[in-house]
């Protein structure tokens, strides 16, 4: 009897060791995949901040402003105020003028490009993606 007894303790100890490493395994599993999601992520916000700063240098105004970021965040700070209602205009009004604006220039930019590209000609800028391709590759 000791002999099956000694027998049944070192299959169970084997088995404990199997379900620990296959628990190992899982666990890296589960750590591999959330890293990969937080990199997606990361990498998702990076793009959106790259397209945010192209909106700027779209607009010239680290040439006009003499890449004074001080300034820019002055103004990108106004801009925020305006929209809280801190200004005279209606935030709606400013919201809708300003987004007309730019889809102009989003329009005048991809004309531009359609007509470098009839010419056989490659446009000058970067495109920075339209607002309405909701985050696809211009």
């Amino acid at each position: 009897m000791p002999l099956n007894l000694l027998a049944d303790m070192r299959a169970i100890t084997a088995r404990l060791r199997r379900l620990a490493v296959a628990r190992n395994r899982l666990d890296t599993a589960r750590a591999l995949t959330d890293t990969r999601d937080w990199a997606k992520a990361r990498r998702e916000r990076t793009r959106h901040l790259i397209e945010l700063g192209g909106l700027i240098l779209k607009a010239d105004l680290i040439e006009l402003l003499d890449d004074d970021r001080a300034t820019l965040l002055g103004a990108l700070l106004d801009v925020a105020s305006q929209l809280r209602g801190a200004g005279d205009a209606d935030p709606a009004h400013l919201r809708a003028h300003w987004r007309r604006a730019g889809l102009r220039a989003f329009e005048a930019e991809r004309d531009a490009a359609d007509a470098g590209q009839g010419q056989g000609q490659e446009g000058g800028s970067k495109a920075v993606a339209h607002p309405t391709d909701h985050g696809a590759s211009p």
